[in-house]
């Protein structure tokens, strides 16, 4: 059962994330150094722009024609040449791998280990984010495999802290409050050692 998804702002592009599992993995592939709204319309623009969302087309296409499509405006991420290239290596992957279709990746996948190993060898999936796909997975679409919550690590807890948690305007606002927070106490831990230095110069 698919619980509701609210991301983009835009019915259509998160309708599109709801039933197209190429396009919610293209989304979480998107999503970093770009406000999460944005990474996630991605799939919605290039299906707009191509006429489909077919990864097994996507990879037979000329990389820098593709670099292109997804270069126009508005681009479907702030760096779109490296990351439309990136996309296109996802989709030669889920080819060659998983028969063109996202979907396969977790199909009939009973162990989370191993969820986890065939994320990992996607391009652009590290660690973190394929935790959070994992959360995404178990929480929005109730795919939960054996250890889900495990490899899912915090992204697995009912702090919203992530995508995984982002299911209607209330809960987008507390994930992106949890994000600021998040980086406000980073940028506070950098100035510490700044502030301890130079309090040292004056004494």
């Amino acid at each position: 059962m698919t619980r509701e998804l609210y991301i983009t702002g835009i019915e259509s592009a998160d309708a599109l994330l709801k039933r197209d599992g190429t396009a919610l993995m293209i989304g979480m592939l998107l999503d970093q150094q770009v406000p999460m709204e944005w990474a996630f319309t991605g799939p919605y623009t290039i299906r707009k722009r191509l006429g489909h969302l077919n990864a097994k087309r996507i990879a037979a296409m000329n990389v820098d024609d593709f670099v292109a499509i997804c270069s126009e405006k508005p681009a479907i991420h702030r760096f779109p040449k490296s990351m439309a290239t990136r996309v296109h290596q996802l989709c030669a992957a889920l080819t060659q791998d998983h028969g063109g279709k996202a979907d396969n990746v977790w199909k009939d996948v009973t162990d989370a280990e191993q969820l986890m190993e065939r994320l990992r060898k996607l391009p652009g999936f590290g660690e973190e984010k394929a935790q959070i796909f994992i959360a995404l997975l178990g929480k929005r679409f109730n795919v939960r495999p054996r250890g889900w919550q495990k490899f899912a690590g915090v992204f697995s807890d009912k702090q919203p802290r992530s995508v995984a948690d982002i299911y209607s305007a209330a809960t987008l606002l507390k994930v992106r409050g949890f994000k600021q927070m998040q980086r406000a106490l980073d940028h506070d831990k950098q100035d510490r050692p700044l502030a301890r230095s130079k309090s040292r110069v004056k004494k």
